[in-house]
């Protein structure tokens, strides 16, 4: 019996999936729903003002100690996938909200535990806990249905692109150990581009 001369073909790879993001505006309404000057609304307010402002994953911010935040210098060391260790910078509107922060938690909590965000009796934050947070600011922000944890990290890594940021920066800030994995970003901020010259431009 003859070989098929197909047996050596593989099929075609289909395209990656783009990740979902929010658009900057839609990211600012986010960041402004939590209101009040209690524990739980600051303490919510810092910890998604931290996922855009650096792009870690929710785990690490969860797991996140106070002796890894330099409030003079604005920096924030994470502990990632292997226990790879990467600084990323924080800016000072979210270095004044994290101050603020961590202030509070000090009187509430005076013997806590050391992750920076924590629950009641000054425990660990839980991960459902910060979910059904976020999905409860997520409606009063009319984004229900579209937003989890991580799309912030993809907004962060989208946004910083289309602000003129290089790969290789944003790889590093994300804790990629390839360069491919990053440049799922370049697609979405290209897609930005292309959506914005259709709508905008007057032969479009």
């Amino acid at each position: 019996m003859e070989a098929s001369p197909a047996a050596e073909l593989r099929s075609p790879r289909r395209p990656a999936r783009l990740p979902q993001v929010l658009s900057p505006e839609e990211v600012l309404r986010l960041l402004r729903a939590p209101t009040g000057a209690s524990y739980e609304s600051l303490r919510t307010r810092i910890m998604l003002e931290l996922l855009y402002a650096t792009g870690v994953r929710v785990s690490e911010l969860l797991a996140l100690k106070a002796e890894y935040i330099n409030l003079q210098d604005g920096w924030v060391r994470v502990l990632g996938k292997g226990s790879k260790e990467r600084l990323i910078p924080i800016h000072e509107r979210a270095l004044a909200l994290l101050r603020q922060y961590l202030e509070l938690r000090q009187r509430r909590f005076p013997q806590p535990d050391p992750e920076v965000f924590l629950g009641r009796g000054g425990r660990c934050l839980s991960r459902f806990q910060f979910w059904r947070d976020l999905n409860a600011l997520a409606k009063s922000a009319g984004l229900a249905g579209r937003v989890h944890p991580h799309i912030l990290r993809h907004s962060f890594a989208t946004h910083l692109l289309q602000g003129g940021a290089d790969l290789r920066s944003v790889q590093e800030m994300l804790g990629h150990s390839s360069l491919a994995t990053t440049q799922i970003y370049t697609h979405l901020e290209k897609s930005g581009l292309k959506e914005s010259h259709r709508r905008h431009h007057p032969r479009g």
